[in-house]
């Protein structure tokens, strides 16, 4: 454009000068994200994201957005064989451990035990299996698995049993599962027994080898 006399000094745009709603998709240059510094870590609980909310755009912290998938797992073992005792429950109190063998690992904190009461590290829904494994070198007797759990520290449910029974000389197993609202980790805790065990029953344990064993998986929020 031609200007008569002197040429206008220029101006910088100003948001101002830009109504509202007119720059398109289409204006926008296709590395207006990936051009961009990249974090490098993990996002903080207050880092932003935009989101569109219904054709709405909003921006949303991360904290809401964040996590998914299992982020807790773990597993202990018993360590040394259990001789029948014919009491009900027999409960597992000793000789446990958090599986140590080659190659695992646990995910997240994990477990904590005591005198065989089973701790959660976080509320949640988590999935419980109990596999023992077991011989019965008599004329045998009925026997089973138990999973019980507290929601109150103190007073204990059964939850879940399996069993076998008049199996001779010959090692067997068993699994019994259950799924556990924990709600609040001081009051929300498990135990493991077995009943009718005749004292020519004895579970298999190692410290080295996994048989009688409790797996605890943190399936999501509660």
């Amino acid at each position: 454009m031609a200007f008569i006399g002197k040429k206008p000094t220029a101006a910088p745009l100003t948001s101002s000068d830009v109504a509202d709603g007119i720059i398109t998709n289409a204006k926008l240059a296709q590395d207006i994200i990936s051009g961009d510094t990249a974090l490098g870590a993990t996002p903080a609980d207050t880092d932003e994201f935009l989101v569109s909310d219904a054709g709405t755009l909003k921006r949303v912290d991360y904290s809401y957005i964040k996590g998914g998938g299992i982020t807790e797992a773990d597993q202990w073992r018993v360590t040394s064989n259990k001789t029948g005792s014919d009491t009900s429950p027999d409960y597992f109190t000793a000789n446990l451990e958090r599986v140590d063998t080659a190659g695992f690992n646990k995910l997240g904190t994990g477990m904590s035990e005591s005198s065989g009461v089973f701790t959660f590290p976080s509320t949640g829904i988590w999935h419980i299996g109990f596999t023992g494994v077991f011989e019965e070198s008599g004329s045998g007797d009925n026997w089973y698995f138990h999973i019980y759990s507290t929601l109150n520290n103190s007073a204990y449910t059964q939850m879940t049993s399996t069993g076998l029974g008049k199996t001779v000389s010959r090692p067997e197993s068993g699994y019994t599962e259950t799924l556990l609202d924990v709600t609040d980790t001081s009051n929300v805790k498990v135990k493991f027994a077995t009943t009718a065990m005749s004292d020519q029953t004895y579970v298999y344990g190692s410290t080295s080898l996994t048989y009688t064993n409790f797996l605890f998986t943190r399936l999501g929020d509660t």
